[in-house]
């Protein structure tokens, strides 16, 4: 690499391509439709398994709760 300012090896530059007519991507077309569709069933998925984590946790949570009473009534009883 020389270091001279008068190299032009494209670094740096914007470019920025005409589309040509035969490479238009509409607005609502099949692609982003479909696009549309996979990132919604992303979207359900991951609230279902958020929503299967969260009841995974109260139930635990409800099993703890349930041992701790189980354990005072014992406790007292003793």
């Amino acid at each position: 690499m020389s270091g001279t300012s008068t190299e032009n090896d494209g670094q740096g530059m914007i470019v920025n391509p005409k589309p040509r007519a035969d490479n238009q991507d509409w607005d609502g077309d099949d692609a982003d439709r479909a696009d549309r569709l996979r990132f919604e069933e992303e979207q359900a998925m991951i609230r279902e398994q958020s929503e299967a984590r969260a009841a995974r946790a109260a139930a635990e949570a409800r099993k703890s709760a349930d041992a701790a009473v189980a354990a005072s009534k014992k406790k007292a009883s003793a």
